[in-house]
């Protein structure tokens, strides 16, 4: 029988620290603390989805039980190494922390320790999503956590680090995984395209790494459906029609409508994009993108910069990001999304507008000192 498809993201799921994308910092620490033998007995992998923490996990674990090793560059030909990647090895042992949260489940794990590994060097546990573990279970996990046997390791990882036990967290060394950039992103989906035959421009590769917010998982699934839907030719208009996206243009004329307090135009980009069926909650996110790079611009440039044609002040820019995020929840949520959508983007101008009571004091304050104390006296 054929082997049914495999979709991108496992098959281009790295397999060595160097295949690793935006994590530099922890593949240099883990590779040096392989070369220099210091490898600690529990790992916390921290980060947000998507970002490689147990792609990471597999190839540390394959790197430890690596055949005369340990080593950072570890043979893939070798059955045990293939045996890792794949899942099916004894001694490499994947929990899923939400659906093995209990006690008992934890009490078996802590007498499963005691035995020596079956094939390689280490017994090593990875636990996803381990702050799903409850307080009695991490009770149960704590002292052999703290000293276990010296063929264990410990490997957990976790989008939500503060749910995780302060005296767990103690016990391991943390690596914080960082989204991933954009650029970095772009760049491993035109090596992905052009192994697969696919053409995509520039703007849709650059819409796609946009939604994916610094996961490369979702990034690469992103472009799975895509060529699903599209084919091998995909264009910035797929992208936006099948996420519904709204364009760079559109964007870019909406904060400067925002900017100006043009309202009739703001009401026809409204019109525009709630006709094309654009998901306004990540029109919403998006222009606060564009907003906090032109906030970026102004602090860079003296407190002022220019958007859409308008100046506007680093205050101003605040206040207006202020308004927009304080819309999030009721244009996600709400019962009129397109209502409350039009609200938050009038809010966003009118607050804009205001100054803040303390600026207003300190520029009163500097025309007062320039005020003549006694008669006679010219005024500056």
């Amino acid at each position: 029988m054929a082997e049914g498809y495999q979709v991108i993201a496992r098959r281009w799921r790295p397999k060595q620290f160097d295949e690793l994308v935006g994590q530099e910092h922890i593949v240099r620490t883990l590779k040096n603390a392989i070369d220099n033998d210091r490898i600690a007995h529990a790992y916390l992998f921290v980060g947000p989805r998507g970002t490689g923490k147990t792609t990471t996990a597999r190839i540390f674990a394959k790197a430890l039980n690596a055949e005369g090793g340990p080593s950072a560059t570890p043979d893939d030909s070798t059955s045990i190494a293939q045996a890792i990647m794949n899942g099916s090895c004894m001694d490499v042992i994947e929990i899923d922390g939400a659906s093995n949260n209990g006690v008992d489940q934890v009490r078996a794990l802590r007498e499963e320790c005691q035995y020596a590994p079956a094939e390689g060097r280490f017994k090593i546990y990875i636990i996803d999503e381990v702050h799903m573990l409850s307080t009695a279970a991490w009770n149960a996990l704590l002292k052999t956590l703290e000293e276990p046997p010296p063929h264990v390791k410990f490997i957990f990882a976790t989008t939500e680090a503060h749910k995780v036990l302060p005296t767990v967290v103690s016990r391991c060394q943390r690596f914080e995984f960082r989204p991933i950039a954009d650029e970095k992103i772009i760049g491993k989906l035109k090596e992905i395209t052009k192994k697969d035959g696919v053409e995509i421009d520039a703007a849709a590769l650059a819409s796609v790494a946009r939604m994916a917010d610094g996961g490369m998982r979702d990034a690469q699934s992103i472009l799975d459906q895509l060529i699903s839907f599209c084919g091998n030719k995909i264009s910035e208009q797929d992208v936006l029609d099948v996420y519904g996206l709204a364009s760079e243009d559109t964007l870019e004329s909406l904060a400067g409508a925002l900017a100006s307090g043009d309202y009739q135009k703001l009401f026809a980009l409204i019109e525009s994009i709630a006709a094309e069926g654009r998901d306004l909650y990540r029109v919403l996110q998006d222009i606060q993108a564009r907003l906090r790079t032109a906030l970026v611009a102004a602090i860079q440039g003296g407190g002022k910069t220019d958007v859409g044609g308008s100046t506007l002040t680093s205050e101003a820019l605040t206040r207006m990001l202020d308004a927009l995020q304080a819309s999030e929840s009721a244009v996600r949520q709400g019962l009129s999304q397109r209502v409350n959508f039009e609200v938050a983007l009038l809010r966003a101008v009118e607050q804009s507008r205001t100054r803040a009571i303390d600026s207003v004091i300190n520029e009163l304050s500097s025309l007062a000192a320039g005020l003549p104390t006694e008669s006679g006296q010219k005024k500056i």
